[in-house]
């Protein structure tokens, strides 16, 4: 388990906090902790499955951590049992510096997926809350994060075509009616190791950045 110093350090240097489990039920402290968190200077990524492609203060939420991201604090509102699985995950992903701080919130904490990390000696938090760590020991990155520009694609349900859609994060974005193919904001777009982010990418040309063809495929 990562020491109290060690805990806020380990905050402080990161600049993005996935939270798995962060879905569009206002009801869930899942949901509540982006609301709490946003503006303290982190980027938030919400991870859900199933709301997966609509957003949270503007902020899109994601059906997973994509191949090729590499997380820094992954914050779990699951179940046990689903903690274990995304634990067992991470340990065949990552590895050394690359593991991220795996912070289980009250009521996620696994027996195995803690004795894991303890053996393999990764850091982990149990038994306490993010929001309320952060609060209490008055962490805060000083400034607010800007909105990243993000991306969603789905398939068009009548004629099967991809619809690619820029968003600039000023309001907040329903589920869509389509099966969604792919979303992220612009860091998830450069790194993800995902078909539709190599493909955009792959399309880049001489002189352009990766937000102009994002856009321009919009």
């Amino acid at each position: 388990m990562a020491k109290r110093d060690e805990i806020s350090e380990l905050l402080l240097k990161a600049e993005t906090i996935h939270i798995i489990g962060s879905g569009l039920n206002p009801q869930k402290p899942a949901n509540r902790a982006i609301h709490d968190l946003d503006g303290l200077g982190w980027r938030l990524v919400p991870v859900h499955v199933r709301d997966a492609g609509a957003t949270i203060r503007s902020i899109p939420i994601r059906s997973e951590i994509d191949e090729g991201v590499i997380p820094e604090i992954v914050v779990l509102f699951l179940a046990p049992q689903r903690a274990l699985d995304v634990v067992k995950k991470f340990l065949y992903r990552f590895s050394g510096k690359d593991f991220p701080l795996i912070w289980f919130q009250r009521g996620a904490e696994q027996e195995d997926a803690i004795a894991m990390l303890e053996e393999s000696g990764f850091n982990f938090v149990s038994n306490d809350c993010v929001v309320e760590w952060i609060k209490r020991n008055s962490l805060s990155k000083g400034q607010d994060s800007q909105q990243l520009p993000w991306y969603r694609q789905v398939k068009d349900s009548d004629d099967g075509c991809s619809i690619w859609t820029a968003y600039n994060g000023d309001k907040d974005i329903e589920i869509s009616e389509n099966t969604l193919e792919w979303v992220g904001d612009i860091l998830d777009l450069e790194f993800s190791q995902h078909i539709i982010p190599r493909y955009i990418r792959s399309m880049l040309k001489e002189g352009q950045n990766l937000e102009e063809l994002a856009l321009s495929l919009s």
